[in-house]
C-alpha cells in the first residue's frame, strides 16, 4: 500500500515558555502513536516535533490513506446457549448476530471452538482498516486530551456560542496528506492548508503549505519562523557563542534559561547590551539572577568567570537598526539592577548577630517552634560534633557558623531572592571581616543540596551542614513527619542522602550511631526514633549504592553488620565486589550462609572456642590448622584498614571448609564434640564476616 508524509499543525496564542518543550514532544509522540494503533503508519515510520511559541506540530513519514483490512474473531456465546437440541440457532443468537450487522444466513458460518471449559461460538469476520481521516480525527483527540496543560483556558471559539477548555485559544488547523487537506477538526477548527508566520518579519503574513514535506522550509524562508525547537535553540547558541566571542567574553551556562528563551522566540536575533560599571559592587550572583530571572537575558563573563558589565539579549526582531531595542532593554535591566545595589546596601547596615532575635518571630514548624528555637539546636548539635574533631577554637568556629547561617533569611536581598539564601550570608560574613572558613561555612551548610552536588569547602561548613540536616530529619521523625511512598514533602530523603555523603566522603571520625543520639537528645527522643532514623538512612544508602552500580546482594552484605564508621562502607563494599570475582567466592559464601543457618538454631550463645584435644576428625583439625594459619594474617589486614586483600585471605579456607561439612557430624551426640564444632564453626564466622556478611552473597 502506498504511503505520503504527513503534516499536522495546530496553530495557537503564545504558550507557556517553560512547557513548551514537553508540549511539542507529548503533542507528536501520542499522535504518532495512535496512528500507530490504528494500523496507518509504515514500519519505520519517522517523527519530526515542531514547537514555537505559537504552534505545535509533527511531521510524520510513511503514513498510509486507509489501514489494511484485518480478520478479527468475534467471540458470541457458549454452544448450548446459540444452539438448540437440533443444532438451529437460539433467540439469543440471532439477536447477537443483529447487533452486529448479520441475519441469520451468518449462522452457518460460524466456527465453534473449545476455550478450556466449554465450546464457543465465534464468527470470522473481516474488518474494514480505518482511513486516515478517521485514524487522524482519533489521533487528534487523544493528542489533546493527553497535552501535559499545567492550566487551561476557557474561551470562545468563532460561533460565539460554544465554549472550549485549552492552554491557549487556537486559530488555526493544518493537517496535510501529502498535498492533500485531511479534513478533520478540533477546538471549533477545520483542517486546511494556511498557517501564519512570524508578526513581524514574515514576507508573507498567511503561508499556504505546498504539502507535509515543505512545511518547515517554506515556514523558514516565507513565514520567518524556525519551527524546530531543536534548530532554534542551537541557532541561539551559535549566535552567543559568536556574539560573546567579539568581546572576549562567554556567555553564563545555564540550559533551563537557553530552553526558556527558546520558547519565547519565532526568529531569534542575538544582541548586545550593558549596564554602567559601578553595578559590578554588587555580589555577582544577585546581578546574574536578577538578569536572568526577570529579563531572560545572558550576563557575559571574563575568562576568570568573573561578571562583566555586558549582557546579551535574545531578540524576536530584527530591525536594520537595532539601537532602539539595546536601548531599550538597557533601560529595563537598570531599575532591577539599583533595587539588588540598594537591597544589599540597606541589608550591610546591621550585623548579622543584630538580626538573631528575628529568628524568635519566624516560625519552622507548629510542633517544632520557631527559627529562633530550630537554630539553637543546630547550634547545639554543631557544637557537640566539632568537640570530636578539633580542639576549642574550631568549635568556636562551627558554634558562629551554626549561629548565623539562617540569618541572611532576614535581609532584603533573600527576600526578594530567595535562591540566594546562604550566598547572601557568606557575602555579608565577609564583609563583616569573619574568617573565610566561617563565611563560607554559612553558605556551604546547604550543601549537598541535590545529587551530584559539591559538598562544603571546609570542616566547618561540612560539621554545620551535618548538624543542620541532622536536625531535620531528627526532628520531624520525633513528630511523626515520616516519607511514605513517593510523598516526601519536607525532602528528608534528600538530607539523608546529603548526611551519608558527608560521612563517606569526608572520612570525618564520627560513630553514625553516636550522631544519632546527640542529635536526638535535644529533642529527648527515644531509642524507637533512633533506629527508625537509622533505618532510613541506610535504606536510602541502599538505594543510593545499587544505582551506582553494585548488586542488591553485595550491598545486603555490607550493610547487614550495620557499620558506623559510614567512611568505611565504599571501602568494604569494593572488597566485596573484588572477593565475589574469586573462583572460591560462591563456595565459601555458600558455606558461610550454613554456618550462619547452624548456629541460629543453637540455643544460647556460641563462643568461638576451640579446644584442640577435642579434635578428633582429620578434615576438623585440617581446618583448626587453615583457620589458624589465615585468620590472624586477615585480622592483621582488617585492622589495618586493606578490607580486598582481608577478604582474599580467605580464599585459602574454601578446601578446608568443604572438606569439613562433606566428612564431619557436627551435631555429634558427644555434647562437648558437639559444643567444640560448633565453636569451630563460631571460629569460622568470625574470621569470614569481619568486612561483610558474606552469606548474603550466597544465591
Amino acid at each position: 500500500m502506498s504511503t505520503r508524509n504527513l503534516l499536522v499543525e495546530l496553530f495557537v496564542e503564545e504558550l507557556p515558555p517553560k512547557v513548551l518543550k514537553k508540549l511539542g514532544e507529548s503533542f507528536s509522540g501520542v499522535l504518532a502513536e495512535s496512528l500507530q494503533a490504528s494500523g496507518l503508519l509504515a514500519d519505520g515510520s519517522a517523527v519530526t516535533t515542531f514547537a514555537s511559541p505559537r504552534r505545535l506540530a509533527a511531521h510524520i513519514t510513511q503514513v498510509s490513506a486507509k489501514a489494511a483490512d484485518k480478520q478479527v474473531a468475534q467471540k458470541l456465546m457458549p454452544a448450548t446457549v446459540g444452539l438448540d437440541a437440533n443444532g438451529h440457532a437460539t433467540p439469543a443468537l440471532l439477536k447477537k448476530l443483529q447487533a452486529l450487522g448479520e441475519d441469520e444466513s451468518a449462522v452457518a458460518k460460524l466456527r465453534k471452538e473449545n476455550d478450556g471449559k466449554a465450546d464457543v461460538l465465534f464468527l470470522d469476520a473481516t474488518q474494514a482498516g480505518a482511513t486516515l481521516q478517521e485514524g487522524l480525527q482519533k489521533a487528534l483527540d487523544e493528542t489533546l486530551a493527553k497535552l501535559p496543560i499545567p492550566k487551561v483556558m476557557t474561551y470562545q471559539i468563532n460561533d460565539g456560542w460554544q465554549s472550549v477548555n485549552f492552554v491557549r485559544p487556537a486559530h488555526g488547523l493544518v493537517a496535510l496528506h501529502g498535498s492533500e487537506i485531511v479534513p478533520v477538526s478540533t477546538l471549533g477548527l477545520t483542517a486546511g492548508n494556511t498557517t501564519q508566520g512570524h508578526r513581524f518579519e514574515a514576507k508573507n503574513p498567511v503561508v499556504t503549505i505546498t504539502s507535509a514535506d515543505t512545511y518547515a522550509q517554506q515556514l523558514n524562508d516565507e513565514g520567518a519562523v524556525i519551527a524546530g525547537f531543536d534548530a532554534r535553540r542551537a541557532e541561539i547558541v551559535k549566535q552567543l557563542q559568536a556574539a560573546a566571542a567579539k568581546q572576549g567574553l562567554k556567555p553564563i551556562d545555564d540550559d533551563a534559561l537557553l530552553d526558556e528563551v527558546t520558547a519565547l522566540v519565532e526568529r531569534p536575533n542575538v544582541l548586545l547590551g550593558q549596564f554602567e560599571e559601578e553595578f559590578l559592587q554588587v555580589p555577582q550572583e544577585c546581578l546574574i539572577l536578577t538578569m536572568k530571572a526577570n529579563q531572560k537575558y545572558f550576563p557575559l563573563l571574563d575568562a576568570s568567570g568573573k561578571l562583566t558589565n555586558k549582557f546579551l539579549i535574545v531578540s524576536n526582531i530584527n530591525p536594520a537598526d537595532a539601537s532602539k531595542v539595546i536601548g531599550g532593554n538597557e533601560r529595563v535591566v537598570r531599575p532591577r539592577l539599583a533595587d539588588a545595589k540598594f537591597f544589599f546596601d540597606q541589608d550591610r547596615k546591621k550585623t548579622l548577630e543584630s538580626r538573631l532575635p528575628g529568628l524568635g518571630k519566624v516560625v519552622y514548624h507548629n510542633k517544632l517552634g520557631s527559627q529562633g528555637e530550630r537554630n539553637a539546636r543546630v547550634v547545639a548539635i554543631a557544637s557537640a560534633i566539632a568537640q570530636h574533631i578539633g580542639g576549642d577554637g574550631f568549635v568556636a568556629k562551627v558554634a558562629q557558623a551554626a549561629r548565623l547561617s539562617k540569618i541572611d533569611l532576614l535581609t532584603d536581598m533573600v527576600g526578594e531572592f530567595p535562591e540566594l539564601q546562604g550566598i547572601m550570608g557568606r557575602y555579608y560574613a565577609q564583609h563583616e571581616g569573619m574568617a573565610d572558613d566561617v563565611a563560607y561555612a554559612i553558605e556551604d551548610h546547604y550543601r549537598p543540596r541535590f545529587a551530584g552536588d559539591e559538598l562544603p569547602r571546609s570542616q566547618v561548613g561540612v560539621v554545620v551542614a551535618l548538624a543542620d540536616k541532622l536536625e531535620t530529619l531528627a526532628g520531624l521523625f520525633s513528630i511523626g513527619e515520616k516519607p511514605t511512598g513517593d510523598k516526601d514533602p519536607f525532602a528528608l530523603r534528600r538530607q539523608a542522602l546529603g548526611i551519608l555523603r558527608m560521612l563517606m566522603e569526608t572520612d570525618l571520625p564520627l560513630a553514625f550511631d553516636q550522631l544519632i543520639a546527640q542529635t536526638l537528645s535535644v529533642f529527648n527522643g527515644g531509642q524507637e526514633v533512633a533506629e527508625a532514623i537509622k533505618a532510613f538512612c541506610f535504606d536510602r544508602l541502599a538505594v543510593n549504592l545499587r544505582d551506582q552500580g553494585a548488586s542488591a546482594q553485595e550491598v545486603d552484605a555490607v550493610l547487614s553488620l550495620s557499620p558506623n564508621q559510614l567512611a568505611e562502607v565504599p571501602r568494604r563494599l569494593s572488597a566485596v565486589q573484588a572477593f565475589a570475582n574469586l573462583a572460591e567466592a560462591p563456595a565459601l559464601a555458600a558455606a558461610n550462609k550454613r554456618v550462619s543457618n547452624i548456629l541460629k538454631k543453637v540455643e544460647g550463645e556460641v563462643k568461638a572456642e576451640v579446644k584442640v584435644e577435642l579434635l578428633q576428625e582429620p578434615a576438623e583439625k585440617a581446618l583448626h590448622q587453615a583457620l589458624a594459619a589465615t585468620k590472624p594474617k586477615a585480622d592483621q589486614l582488617f585492622e589495618t584498614g586493606d578490607y580486598t586483600a582481608s577478604l582474599q585471605a580467605l580464599a585459602n579456607l574454601k578446601a578446608p571448609v568443604d572438606t569439613f561439612f562433606d566428612e564431619v557430624m557436627v551435631n555429634a551426640d558427644d555434647p562437648a564434640l558437639k559444643a567444640n564444632r560448633l565453636g569451630l564453626l563460631a571460629t569460622l564466622h568470625q574470621a569470614m564476616n569481619r568486612v561483610a556478611d558474606l552469606s548474603k552473597l550466597a544465591s
